[in-house]
């Protein structure tokens, strides 16, 4: 199962009122594991950086000037994700940008389908909160101390660590189950399998037992104290 934890930085909030994307990360993961690949590129806005948005991130708009315009990074952008779901921290803002500068270069928009929230997961899962990516790394354990300013690429870095921390933890990586038993519901919330159907061989060799020999006679000897009729009579052999 391929998805991509994935964020945006902006101009501002308001996709549709002027405001541009200006930075774009993801970061691709193969059974919620990262696989090494990520797609990252800063944007052109072709308009001034208001000085809320910059304390945010610290793009300026000097610094943005020479990068390459959305419409030129489109394609190459709709390569990578292809039919992945998108993980995203509040989805809605970053789709609501995402989706705009695909409609204004021509090409087809990303459907709510192939989008998980994180923040909506979040919020079923700690209904008291708060839920923002740094206090579910605080809540996790997460380190984010390189978060000084926002930006994209760090933070689908540090929310691919959150959100798999809030499916079930690090258990849910482990790979017991053959990939096609695997299967996610439908918000992306749980894991599971049909565990009757993966048949575990046996070992070849045993493992040596780890009880000494003083200690098998004194568990041997306080199961014989329970009586004839305890069950573990049965196992004490």
């Amino acid at each position: 199962m391929r998805e991509i934890s994935f964020d945006t930085e902006t101009t501002g909030l308001n996709p549709r009122g002027g405001d541009r994307l200006v930075e774009i990360g993801g970061v691709e993961l193969l059974n919620h594991i990262p696989t090494g690949n990520s797609y990252h590129v800063y944007i052109n806005p072709q308009r001034d950086m208001p000085a809320e948005a910059f304390r945010v991130h610290g793009l300026s708009e000097e610094f943005l000037s020479d990068k390459p315009l959305f419409a030129h990074v489109a394609d190459e952008f709709l390569e990578f994700v292809g039919d992945a779901t998108l993980v995203i921290h509040n989805a809605a803002f970053d789709m609501g940008f995402i989706n705009e500068e695909l409609k204004k270069a021509g090409r087809r928009t990303i459907p709510n389908t192939q989008v998980l929230d994180t923040l909506e997961i979040a919020r079923r899962k700690h209904p008291t909160g708060p839920n923002s990516l740094d206090a579910l790394c605080s809540r996790y354990g997460i380190d984010n101390s390189r978060r000084v300013k926002h930006g994209a690429l760090l933070d689908a870095e540090i929310l691919a660590e959150v959100y798999l921390e809030l499916i079930g933890g690090r258990q849910t990586a482990l790979g017991l189950m053959p990939e096609e038993e695997q299967a996610v519901s439908s918000n992306g919330a749980t894991v599971s399998g049909e565990l009757g159907k993966f048949n575990a061989k046996p070992r070849p060799v045993p493992l040596a037992s780890r009880l000494t020999d003083d200690e098998y006679a004194a568990h041997k000897a306080f199961v014989e104290g329970m009586g004839e009729s305890a069950i573990w009579q049965k196992y004490n052999r």
